[in-house]
């Protein structure tokens, strides 16, 4: 693939699912769903460094000592390997991100949690299921 155009919002509504859209061997990027207000991860950090931007909805990350940034549709935050954070959705409906992280999704992805400093685990594409 050299170029592939792609209607996230569109790919969302037809189908609202967590996805894979591109990987190689040196970066991947995955739609992000967040369905229902209140769904909220862990605290926790990755190896690699990494991307989110907004498709729709509200996003609020939090970082550790209390300190969040509300993200709205066409917002991106920037996120440096080993960097602790949090997502959530503080929207009325679902939240649509994409993510995009260095390197591929073959595994090497760890994802750290917060509290216990440890590896807690990783999905297919390299990331951690949300929490319920």
């Amino acid at each position: 693939m050299t170029a592939e155009v792609f209607d996230l919002v569109k790919m969302f509504h037809d189908d609202p699912r967590r996805r894979v859209i591109f990987n190689t061997p040196r970066m991947h990027t995955w739609l992000h769903i967040y369905p229902k207000p209140g769904d909220i991860d862990d605290m926790h950090c990755h190896n690699r460094d990494q991307t989110w931007y907004l498709i729709e909805g509200e996003c609020t990350i939090h970082f550790p000592e209390e300190r969040a940034e509300v993200m709205k549709p066409g917002t991106v935050v920037v996120i440096t390997g080993g960097t602790f954070y949090q997502l959530e959705n503080t929207g009325t409906g679902p939240m649509v991100l994409m993510g995009n992280r260095s390197g591929p999704s073959d595994g090497s992805n760890v994802h750290i949690n917060y509290e216990t400093k440890q590896d807690v685990g990783r999905t297919a594409d390299g990331g951690r299921p949300r929490l319920p």
